[in-house]
């Protein structure tokens, strides 16, 4: 018997076969309509209904590359179960390269919305209607926020063993315990059943091919752990995981010139960077405050004391 159609919009799309769909979100004041673009691969046998989605922050670009590679090699014909791909949430922000509406809201602090709410909770309400609730699990893509870069993780309630399966399965250098936050996707999606895994890597209105690359054999690990297809995004070493994670901040202000990357690992005291003045004379030295593993960074040459500097996070110690 085959599968049923896959109900999204005001369209239904059968099994074993992919459809864009254009969900209404707003009109201009020019008159032209505003959409939320979705594709849907309903697979021709039956699985889990997975969604992936990006750019809830309209500057944070990476993820929608991420989707683009991750549906080039994937075929409604083979897959098991279906893919809900939504490469751009905050449409608005996106136009613009902006990360938050028009009305300054973050999308990612609006969720669960509402119908008659601002602009940003009728887009939270529209997503969780259309997306979230037709869906078991989802892959929330994001990058760092403008001027900073973050190592490739996953960040999740690694309590829940569920969701720490996903995570281990997706295979990101780093995975860190994060709390839910009120009004962001995670915790919407948990509160009406889901799993949500958060991805970072990357900058903000940037494509870099190490996080991109990342993103997209996580992807492909995920889904081929939930059955929905044969190959996965190759073999990756075990996430480093880690419980806690805070930033280094500047004690003054000046030009910062870092010494550490994205992976590297430094010990509690170690020089990881210095501030010079504009003529290079050195008013300060940046030591790491504890030891951890090197997962964002300020790419902001100029920086006001107590600006972040470098992100850290403390890898579990196995008993």
């Amino acid at each position: 018997m085959a599968r049923e159609s896959f109900a999204i919009g005001n369209v239904r799309v059968r099994a074993g076969q992919a459809r864009e769909v254009e969900i209404p979100i707003t009109r201009l004041v020019t008159g032209a309509d505003v959409h939320l673009p979705v594709r849907v691969l309903h697979g021709k046998e039956p699985g889990p209904a997975v969604w992936i989605n990006a750019a809830i922050h309209g500057d944070e670009v990476l993820g929608v590359e991420v989707i683009r590679r991750v549906l080039s090699t994937l075929s409604p014909k083979t897959l098991h179960g279906t893919l809900v791909a939504v490469p751009v949430v905050n449409v608005l922000g996106f136009m613009t390269g902006d990360r938050y509406l028009p009305d300054r809201r973050d999308l990612n602090r609006s969720f669960p919305g509402s119908a008659r709410g601002s602009l940003a909770s009728r887009i939270a309400h529209l997503f969780m209607v259309e997306v979230v609730d037709r869906c078991d699990i989802g892959i929330d893509l994001h990058t760092a926020a403008d001027r900073r870069a973050n190592l490739p993780q996953i960040r999740a309630d690694l309590d829940d063993p569920r969701t720490r399966e996903l995570a281990e399965a997706f295979g990101a250098p780093v995975m860190l315990h994060s709390k839910l936050r009120d009004g962001s996707l995670r915790q919407a999606g948990k509160d009406r059943g889901s799993t949500v895994l958060l991805y970072e890597g990357g900058e903000a209105l940037r494509f870099d091919e190490v996080p991109i690359t990342a993103g997209v054999d996580g992807v492909r690990r995920v889904l081929a752990s939930l059955g929905m297809v044969d190959t996965n995004g190759g073999v990756a070493e075990p996430s480093v995981e880690c419980r806690q994670s805070s930033w280094v901040r500047a004690r003054r202000t000046g030009i910062l010139h870092l010494e550490v990357e994205l992976g590297d690992r430094v010990e509690a005291g170690q020089r990881i960077g210095g501030l010079s003045d504009t003529f290079g004379r050195r008013v300060r030295l940046v030591h790491a405050d504890r030891s951890g593993v090197v997962i964002g960074l300020n790419r902001a040459p100029l920086v006001n004391s107590g600006d972040a500097i470098a992100h850290l996070a403390e890898p579990v110690v196995p008993d």
